[in-house]
C-alpha cells in the first residue's frame, strides 16, 4: 500500500530539514527534495525504495531529450545544495567535488590553481558535474580531451536501495576487475545517484589561438582536419563547422551576429589551438593557415587578434538559441561517419524538400569526434510532423550504422529510438544491468527503455 504523500514528505523532511524540500512549478511540478550530504541521499533512497516511490535526480535542467522529466507522482532529487569543491589535489593534479557543482565553477576554481578542467559545454553555467557525468557530456573539446568519461577519475554514487558506492581513490590506473563507475556514467540517473567525483584537472594552456575559415567542398574539409591535427603538434582543442545556411542565418540581419567571413562557401569552420607559448604558437597558427591556403583547402580564412575577438567568433557558434526564431524547430543530435557525412546531410535535405516545400535545416557540428547537431523546420508543429522528421533523421543514421545520440543520451525524448541505435541483445543486456541496480525501478523511470512504471503519491 502506498505511503500517503504527507506521510512520506514528513520522514524525508525529517532527514533533509524544512529547507531541504519545496515546490518550484518552474522546474516540474511536484515536490524538489534537497539532501544536503550522500548520507541523506543514501536515507532518501531507501526510504522510496522500500514503498516503491519513484524519483528523478535533476541537475541544471539543461537536457535536450527530457531526460530529467517527471511524471505525476514523482519526486524530484537536486543537489544543489551539495555544491561544494572539497579538494584541490595540485601533486595528483585532481579536483574532489560534489556533484551538485556548476561546472563553470569547476572550470573556474580549477584556473585560479593553474589548472585546467576541459569539458565545456554552452550551459556550462547552468549544467552540473553530477548532469555531466548522467549524460557523458561532450562539448567543444572532445577532439583533444574525451567527453565526461575521462575526466572522471574515481566517483561516490548511492544505490536505490540507499547503498553508497564509495570513491575508488585519485590513482588514473586500477585495473582491479569491473571499473564501476563506467556503469553510472551515461546511465541518465536510472542506475543510481552520483554524488561526489575525482575530476581529472590539465595544465592550464597559456595560449589561444583562434581563427575562422571558409570550405570549398566538403573533401577539402576533411583533408582540413587531417592537416591541421597534424601541423598543430597536438594542440588541435577545437573544430567546428557550421553548414552555409546556418552560418548565413546565425550572422544574418535578424541574429546579433557579424560574419567573419564573406558568403559563398558551403562551409565555414572555427578552429582553435591552446598551447603554452603564445608567441610561437600565434606564428604557427599563421603558418599553418596560410599552407592551407596555398594547398587550396580554405578559401579564406580571419585570425582573432586577442581574446575579444575570439569571444565574438565563439559567440556565433554557441549561440544556438536564435534558432528558436524560426520555431517550431527540433534539435538532433548524432554521430556517424566523418566520409558519411556529406551524403546523409544530403540525403535529409532531399527528403525535408520532398515532403515540405517550404523547410529549413540548419547543421553544424564537432566534425573531429563525428558529431553533428541538425536543426530542421518545416512550419508545423504537429506530432505526425515532428515523428515524420524523426524517421527521416534516425533512418539515415540506422542505415549508416551512426548514433542518434552522441552526447545529450536518450532521456525520454528518444526512447522509441533506441533501437535504431542498439541491437536487441544490446538492449537486454541493458535491462538486465538496471534491474540488478534497480529491481524496483524507482530511479528516473521511463527513459532510456520507454517502460515508465512510477508509483503515484496519495494525498
Amino acid at each position: 500500500m502506498a505511503l500517503k504523500a504527507t506521510q512520506l514528505l514528513e520522514s524525508i523532511k525529517a532527514i533533509v530539514g524544512d529547507n531541504g524540500i519545496f515546490e518550484d512549478d518552474a522546474r516540474g511540478v511536484g515536490p524538489i527534495v534537497r539532501p544536503e550530504s550522500s548520507d541523506q541521499v543514501s536515507k532518501i533512497l531507501s526510504l522510496c525504495n522500500d514503498i516503491g516511490q519513484s524519483i528523478v535526480a535533476i541537475g541544471g535542467n539543461s537536457t535536450m531529450v527530457q531526460g530529467t522529466h517527471r511524471g505525476r507522482g514523482e519526486l524530484a532529487l537536486s543537489l544543489e545544495r551539495m555544491s561544494m569543491i572539497e579538494e584541490i589535489d595540485t601533486e595528483s593534479r585532481t579536483m574532489t567535488v560534489q556533484a551538485g557543482v556548476k561546472l563553470q565553477d569547476v572550470q573556474e576554481v580549477a584556473a585560479k590553481s593553474g589548472f585546467f578542467y576541459p569539458l565545456d559545454i554552452g550551459a556550462r553555467g547552468s549544467a552540473t558535474v553530477g548532469g555531466n557525468i548522467a549524460t557523458n557530456a561532450g562539448g567543444n573539446r572532445v577532439i583533444r580531451y574525451g567527453m565526461t568519461r575521462e575526466q572522471i577519475v574515481a566517483l561516490e554514487a548511492v544505490l536505490a536501495d540507499g547503498t553508497i558506492i564509495p570513491m575508488q581513490g585519485k590513482a588514473l590506473k586500477n585495473n582491479t576487475g569491473y571499473d564501476l563507475k563506467h556503469l553510472f556514467i551515461s546511465s541518465e540517473g536510472t542506475l543510481g545517484i552520483v554524488t561526489k567525483a575525482i575530476l581529472r584537472l590539465r595544465t592550464l594552456p597559456v595560449s589561444q589561438c583562434c581563427g575562422w575559415v571558409s570550405v570549398p567542398d566538403f573533401k577539402s574539409l576533411t583533408k582540413l582536419l587531417t592537416f591541421v591535427e597534424g601541423s598543430s603538434q597536438g594542440m588541435l582543442s577545437s573544430f567546428e563547422v557550421l553548414w552555409a545556411e546556418y552560418y548565413e542565418f546565425i550572422t544574418g540581419p535578424t541574429c546579433p551576429h557579424s560574419p567573419p567571413l564573406p558568403y559563398g562557401d558551403p562551409y565555414t569552420v572555427l578552429i582553435e589551438t591552446q598551447g603554452m607559448h603564445q608567441k610561437e604558437n600565434t606564428t604557427s597558427f599563421e603558418m599553418m593557415l596560410s599552407e592551407a591556403f596555398s594547398e587550396g583547402l580554405i578559401s579564406d580564412a580571419v585570425i582573432a587578434k586577442n581574446i575579444a575577438e575570439r569571444d565574438k567568433l565563439w559567440a556565433i557558434r554557441d549561440d544556438v538559441n536564435q534558432a528558436i526564431q524560426l520555431a517550431p524547430i527540433w534539435a538532433f543530435d548524432v554521430s556517424l561517419a566523418i566520409n558519411e557525412m556529406e551524403d546523409y546531410v544530403n540525403e535529409v535535405k532531399n527528403a525535408l524538400n520532398e515532403r515540405w516545400s517550404k523547410n529549413s535545416l540548419f547543421t553544424y557540428g564537432h566534425l573531429g569526434d563525428g558529431n553533428l547537431h541538425l536543426l530542421p523546420s518545416v512550419g508545423d508543429g504537429s506530432d505526425e510532423t515532428k515523428f515524420a522528421i524523426e524517421k527521416i533523421i534516425y533512418e539515415g543514421i540506422r542505415n549508416r550504422n551512426g548514433s542518434i545520440s552522441a552526447e545529450h543520451g536518450i532521456g525520454h525524448h528518444k526512447t522509441a529510438w533506441l533501437s535504431y541505435t542498439r541491437t536487441p541483445v544490446e538492449i537486454a543486456l541493458m535491462k538486465k544491468i538496471k534491474q540488478t541496480f534497480d529491481p524496483q525501478n524507482i530511479l528516473n523511470p521511463g527513459k532510456i527503455f520507454g517502460e515508465d512504471t512510477c508509483t503515484i503519491l496519495t494525498e
